[in-house]
């Protein structure tokens, strides 16, 4: 379904083509005064210098060629050349129907195949505030392409084939050294329970990696067990695979919460098979060269407007690194999904390692010339005094803790408004406290940093989750009242009813296929939030101007009730993109 704007922009084309113009100067957009119009289009002022012709003299010729077309109700060419316009109100109400017929609100399907990798947390660690950002904008960027109607596969990327295996490994022997994980004579089946818990893993990896930092011996141990379960030795395999059972039961758990779901839980291990083939073909085809001992890639190109260091495959001891994974990863997402487009979502201070990356997975034909590669580099959540959010006492804020603290802000905030109590109360406030946490975040352009104000965040009034949930709630509590009343929802449909706040909440609800296209194609969950607040707010207005419920000419509260039951579902699909949901009441 074509948008709004591509309807009108054809108008103004055959106009301008009929007067002897250049199509091209036929682009319309919406009014930024709309006060004055709801459209315009300034091609004229353009084309004043292309034709040496007054501007003036060229609106007025479109306006000319327009002034019988029923789409328009009325036209006019403003000094010094402005062509002003607003669209004929029947022809407005006829669009929004279709719109409201269409399951995907006219949103034009594609279907490419996207891998968007967008967890990247470690391991036998819990996840903190740093996991947030990848995970809500990861999650909405997936949702996004998914309703343009891609195959869309989020892929949690998980590190777990570092030191941090080696570190863990060799802590558990100082503290457990019965276990038969390191009795190399021992030769029967190793446990199926693991030998510690979430708890105690959380705690044995920071202990470890503190000690590497002071004892050179238990660093090196450490290496050498990383080696050892590198290259498949059995016992360390073993327990490696106790590591991953417990610590992955646990970020589920935490994801879930979050309402971030992954279609692959791989890691970098999966990557391992294909590193020795990957580097071997780099050398074979001329591009991995030796540097001071390490193998390395160049990356440079002409266009580049700064020098960019090349990207090292091999360290001088002959181990693999993050870029070296993440090229045997592309190597094997080819080889099982072949996919259109790669998107990566971390912490934009990653953007040379992906800039190396990507570059050496084309120059080495890793992925074919089409295949689309982004990187989404985000910034950080900090706290009141601009620094990287942290606990009250300076430690670090894990993320369970912080959705937490969210969800007991919002129900202290249904206390404080006597909205309701009790254990109804408590898993509503989870439902708000979810939009309230991943609207705070999305809100925001994901590069820039951000303030992580709870009591904003959670507040019912202002640009956050739960005043568009307040909205929703509100909308389906007219609806509920209406149905309750004897009428029926079946059959209504929007007619124009001579009312300028309902006209507005048609103009603004016309925009959504061209919102969430244009969210889709730039990676940009913010201009979603942003359309959703600026859509609840015009209704709030259209809901404090219009008696719903007692107006008495039923024709129009048919209508009003189409709007209401339109409006609902944009929002209610738009929340779903972003990755929240909306209760029954509030």
């Amino acid at each position: 379904m074509k948008k709004i704007i591509e309807l009108i922009t054809e108008e103004f084309e055959k106009a301008f083509e009929e007067k002897g113009y250049d199509q091209s100067l036929a682009k319309v957009v919406v009014s930024n005064r709309p006060d004055l119009c709801e459209y315009q289009c300034n091609g004229a002022m353009a084309g004043a210098k292309i034709y040496h012709k007054a501007p003036i003299m060229i609106a007025n010729d479109i306006v000319e060629a327009l002034a019988d077309n029923k789409m328009f109700e009325k036209i006019e060419a403003i000094n010094p050349g402005f062509i002003n316009f607003d669209i004929n109100k029947d022809f407005l109400a006829d669009y929004i129907n279709n719109l409201a017929q269409d399951d995907k609100l006219g949103v034009k399907q594609q279907n490419k195949t996207i891998i968007v990798d967008y967890g990247g947390a470690n391991v036998a660690k819990p996840l903190h505030v740093g996991h947030l950002r990848s995970a809500v904008i990861g999650e909405a960027i997936k949702r996004l392409k998914k309703f343009m109607g891609n195959e869309t596969i989020g892929d949690v990327h998980l590190g777990d084939w570092g030191l941090q295996m080696g570190l863990i490994i060799t802590e558990l022997k100082c503290r457990k050294p019965d276990l038969p994980y390191y009795d190399e004579s021992f030769d029967g089946e190793y446990p199926s329970e693991a030998p510690f818990t979430i708890s105690e893993l959380e705690e044995i990896y920071p202990c470890a990696n503190g000690k590497a930092k002071e004892d050179e011996a238990f660093k090196e141990e450490a290496h050498e067990a990383t080696r050892k379960l590198q290259e498949g030795y059995k016992p360390y395999r073993a327990l490696w695979q106790h590591i991953m059972n417990v610590s992955l039961e646990d970020l589920k758990k935490n994801y879930d919460r979050l309402n971030t779901h992954f279609e692959l839980w791989k890691g970098e291990s999966d990557a391992n098979p294909y590193i020795e083939d990957l580097i071997n073909d780099l050398v074979n085809k001329g591009l991995a060269y030796e540097s001071e001992g390490a193998l390395v890639v160049d990356i440079k190109e002409d266009t580049d407007k700064k020098e960019l260091p090349p990207c090292i495959v091999r360290k001088s001891d002959g181990a693999a690194l993050y870029a070296t994974s993440d090229l045997g990863t592309i190597i094997e997402r080819e080889k099982l999904y072949s996919p259109d487009q790669y998107i990566y979502i971390t912490d934009k201070r990653q953007e040379l390692h992906f800039t190396q990356v990507f570059r050496v997975a084309r120059k080495a034909a890793f992925v074919g010339e089409d295949t689309d590669m982004k990187f989404i580099g985000f910034g950080t959540v900090n706290g009141s005094d601009n620094k990287a959010l942290k606990t009250r006492d300076g430690g670090v804020y894990r993320l369970e803790y912080l959705i937490n603290d969210v969800n007991e802000a919002v129900y202290g905030k249904m206390i404080e408004n006597k909205a309701m109590e009790g254990e109804e109360a408590q898993k509503i406030a989870e439902i708000i406290g979810l939009a309230a946490l991943r609207y705070g975040d999305l809100s925001n352009q994901a590069s820039k940093d951000y303030i992580f104000d709870i009591d904003k965040f959670a507040s019912f009034e202002g640009n956050t989750g739960p005043y568009i949930l307040y909205t929703i709630v509100r909308i389906k509590s007219i609806i509920d009242k209406y149905v309750e009343s004897g009428k029926t929802t079946d059959g209504v449909s929007i007619k124009n009813v001579e009312n300028e706040s309902a006209t507005k909440l048609m103009l603004e609800l016309s925009k959504v296929n061209s919102v969430i296209e244009n969210a889709a194609d730039e990676l940009a969950p913010h201009k979603l939030c942003q359309y959703i607040y600026e859509l609840s707010n015009v209704f709030n207005t259209f809901y404090h101007n219009t008696k719903i419920l007692a107006e008495e000419d039923e024709d129009k509260q048919k209508t009003y009730i189409a709007l209401l039951l339109f409006t609902k579902k944009v929002l209610e699909t738009c929340i779903d993109i972003l990755g929240f949901s909306a209760p029954d009441r509030m």
